[in-house]
């Protein structure tokens, strides 16, 4: 139990940081972070819990966060005082999600709200989120030798087995023969690999992606993309360990892997 409240402590610290809401006077983190160790001290447990954010709160109850102080006071003794003793300044940030799930991080600096280099790099992968935003924005203005930073290592040196097949042949669209079963539907938004089909055994290039995307692959990549970009304002995206996921289109879910610190996409 003892670490648990540590944990939480810790979670719950950012939440504080920015949710003073006992004293209209307590502006600053520092405030906020003093406040809230006076009232761990002082075993004020409702003016801390008032600290919290709402959704810190949502989190956690009013009740599951007085039982976790009550049962560990020695740990809520150390952690109020290690707050009164911060080893950096703290840095007020904030994340203003766009229309297009696209999300802009500020820093507070100086009196003044900046813009984060988030604005900057266009192409980011340092989150799931960011690398989906980035491989649209790469894909809809054609930037191939950019698209393929979003494939994964195995991917550009090779397809694997489990590849899509190549798109069906144009005569596949003529009228069956009078007594034929019909082809079942393609499901434009079905699951497929982030590389063409007949990328062969050879390593990947922007100029075979291209080829491929533009031609036999365009109407269906085009479905694809319209579907991930439709899907990421609103989409959750689950992320676990070095993989993450986020559903988009009709059961369709695309899926990427953190590679040396950057996320790419595995499959649609």
């Amino acid at each position: 139990m003892a670490r648990l409240f540590s944990v939480t402590a810790c979670a719950l610290l950012a939440s504080a940081l920015s949710a003073c809401s006992a004293s209209p006077f307590e502006q600053g983190p520092n405030d906020a972070l003093r406040g809230y160790s006076r009232a761990l001290e002082e075993k004020r447990i409702d003016d801390a819990y008032r600290y919290l954010s709402d959704d810190a709160k949502r989190s956690l109850s009013f009740e599951a966060f007085r039982r976790a102080v009550e049962e560990n006071p020695a740990e809520v003794m150390e952690v109020a005082q290690s707050l009164t003793r911060p080893t950096t300044d703290p840095v007020v940030t904030a994340v203003v999600s766009m229309p297009t799930g696209e999300e802009l991080h500020m820093v507070f600096e100086d009196g003044r709200w900046r813009v984060d280099s988030s604005a900057v790099d266009l192409y980011s992968q340092a989150t799931p989120r960011q690398a989906l935003v980035g491989f649209i924005r790469a894909f809809e203005r054609k930037r191939y030798d950019v698209v393929l930073r979003y494939v994964t290592d195995a991917d550009r040196e090779g397809v694997d087995e489990d590849k899509p097949q190549a798109a069906p042949p144009a005569d596949a669209a003529k009228p069956a023969a009078p007594g034929a079963k019909p082809a079942a539907p393609v499901d434009a938004t079905a699951a497929a690999h982030p590389v063409p089909p007949d990328a062969g055994e050879g390593e990947l290039t922007p100029a075979l992606m291209k080829e491929s995307w533009e031609g036999a692959m365009k109407d269906r990549m085009n479905r694809i993309v319209q579907a991930l970009k439709a899907a990421l304002p609103t989409a959750t995206i689950e992320e676990t360990g070095e993989f993450a996921s986020m559903p988009y289109g009709s059961g369709s879910n695309v899926t990427l892997v953190r590679e040396r610190g950057a996320w790419k996409i595995k499959d649609f």
